[in-house]
């Protein structure tokens, strides 16, 4: 029988660090251990049950530490063991709970593994990666493309073999169709729950497993050719394969001996929310996953109205994780903003949102000041993915530049160094940490009351959704669970927007999160991007069909 602390991650809070850019503890312009534990406070005050600790394992930063050169060792320019130890009890002292990144479907070129695999075809780590002759005519084995561009196949003249990466050239694609390989893997994520780690953040979970055959991908019709000509193909045999269920039984069975949970990362293809709830499904697989797919797409009120029908038609077998801002993508209160113009109301919205929807939710640091995303020059830009599709694609370094923790300090309190890694801006310094507390109608004072607001009632954790059918502007849905019905209805228009509630049943508005909607009788009108939780008497007649 499950107890309700093994079931902590279910509607659980996780706040994601990105410890390059979170704070910088010894000047060098770099954010580190140190540095996250100095601000933890933050996070315990914002009321996360946990946080996800990007890499910080030693590593070249060809793509900032998802090239992993060792798996457990420390990376010098984050600290040391012991830090990482300090962190990881300071975390726990404040009833935080601490996931990691385990990358798992590919390492750094300058792994000792893959420094061995390609010495020799006969050595003990020959098959730890997808290595593969090439063709008569020396070209690459097949089609198959990278997502940084170009074919996802380098020429390997000690081998005269190619290797597969999905990545980068310097991400060789491990192999974990071979036991030994997969084997390794597991003792890596063994270490670090030995050291008393709560759980790990698999990256690219679609990623990990291939068409052994190694057919070519089919031609998707795409018209003009993208930037990204990733998407040129349908991906049917280089990603989304059926061993990979075989690959996370195994690590979900290595975190359920130590009581840990696994939150996994699905690409934004084709299917992705069914995806989620298939690895998400029983107790064999993931604890829980996030896809990229939200963030890909626009915040217009079709748009939102599918993403409730998609997440009704995948079903609730299995437990989502909703993440609208990340290292990897322009930053929500940017992306999905009105005319691409910040309005704190709009951020508020998506707040609101992301905490009331069914699952598990991420916010990603400084989501919770309301950052924008930062527009960068090419000269500035580090990020390889973006330097590789400039100017149609500028990356991923809009989202990752440093925290502002004080508007007075130089670097906004990121660095007592002369340079951060990535500038910050004055719009970020703007919106720093200091300024926002003393504000009672800031975006970080809303984080921490709607995130109260959740805890509060059991029904926005752990219960159902259904889909409320409502007109434009507004968008909402009913959220369930042993008797208690909160009904949520947030309005996408920036102007005023009323709604009869005797349409969804005898309601009473909750306080306690945001302004309350004005009344008129059973009509409630709301402010522009507003949003309105009440409590219903009586599941509500009026729903979508699931």
């Amino acid at each position: 029988m499950v107890t309700q602390d093994e079931d902590w991650w279910r509607g659980a809070v996780i706040y994601q660090i990105y410890p390059r850019s979170f704070l910088d503890s010894d000047g060098d312009g770099v954010g580190d251990l140190r540095g996250a534990i100095a601000r933890l406070d933050h996070v315990a005050a914002l009321g996360a049950d946990a946080v996800w600790l990007c890499p910080f394992y030693s590593s070249p930063q060809d793509d900032f530490g998802y090239d992993v050169s060792d798996h457990v060792t420390v990376d010098p320019q984050f600290g040391t063991m012991a830090d990482f130890d300090a962190f990881l009890a300071a975390a726990h002292g404040r009833g935080i709970k601490v996931l990691i990144d385990l990358v798992g479907g590919h390492t750094s070129s300058r792994h000792a593994w893959f420094q061995e695999s390609r010495a020799r075809r006969d050595g003990d780590k020959s098959d730890f990666y997808v290595w593969a002759d090439p063709r008569p005519d020396g070209t690459p084995p097949n089609n198959w493309l990278s997502v940084f561009g170009g074919p996802a196949w380098a020429y390997d003249v000690r081998r005269r073999q190619y290797y597969l990466h999905h990545f980068l050239v310097s991400q060789p694609a491990l192999n974990l169709a071979n036991p030994a390989a997969l084997d390794a893997l597991l003792a890596v994520g063994e270490f670090w729950l030995q050291r008393g780690v709560d759980g790990f953040r698999l990256d690219a979970v679609d990623f990990l497993a291939h068409d052994p055959a190694l057919r070519p991908n089919p031609a998707s019709p795409k018209g003009r050719a993208p930037a990204k000509l990733f998407g040129m193909q349908e991906h049917l045999h280089d990603m989304m394969h059926p061993d990979t269920f075989g690959i996370l039984a195994r690590i979900r069975a290595l975190a359920d001996r130590y009581g840990a949970v696994t939150l996994g990362e699905v690409s934004s293809q084709i299917g992705a929310y069914r995806r989620v709830m298939d690895y998400t499904h029983g107790d064999a697989h993931l604890h829980m996953a996030y896809t990229l797919s939200p963030l890909r797409d626009g915040f217009d009120w079709p748009t939102v109205r599918t993403l409730l029908g998609r997440l009704s038609e995948a079903g609730e077998q299995g437990w989502a994780c909703f993440s609208f801002s990340n290292h990897d993508v322009a930053r929500a209160a940017t992306r999905w903003s009105p005319g691409g113009v910040p309005d704190d109301r709009h951020t508020k919205l998506l707040i609101a949102l992301l905490l009331s929807l069914r699952g598990t939710a991420c916010v990603y640091q400084g989501e919770e000041l309301g950052l924008p995303d930062v527009a960068l020059t090419e000269e500035e830009i580090r990020d390889p993915f973006g330097l590789a599709y400039w100017p149609d694609f500028k990356g991923r370094d809009g989202s990752r530049t440093p925290m502002p923790w004080m508007a007075t300090a130089p670097n906004a309190g990121f660095t007592a160094g002369p340079t951060p890694w990535l500038p910050i801006r004055p719009e970020h310094v703007r919106r720093s940490v200091d300024v926002q507390e003393s504000d009672p109608d800031s975006v970080l004072r809303f984080t921490r009351a709607m995130i109260a607001f959740r805890k509060a009632h059991p029904a926005l954790i752990h219960g159902t959704l259904r889909q409320l059918d409502l007109p434009e502007p507004l968008i909402g849905f009913v959220r369930m669970w042993e008797g208690n019905h909160v009904v949520c209805i947030f309005n996408l228009s920036g102007a005023s927007a009323r709604i009869d509630l005797a349409r969804v049943g005898e309601a009473t508005i909750l306080p306690g999160c945001a302004d309350a909607p004005e009344m008129d009788g059973t009509s409630a009108s709301l402010a522009p991007y507003g949003a309105l939780f009440a409590s219903l008497v009586d599941a509500p007649a009026l729903l979508l069909a699931a």
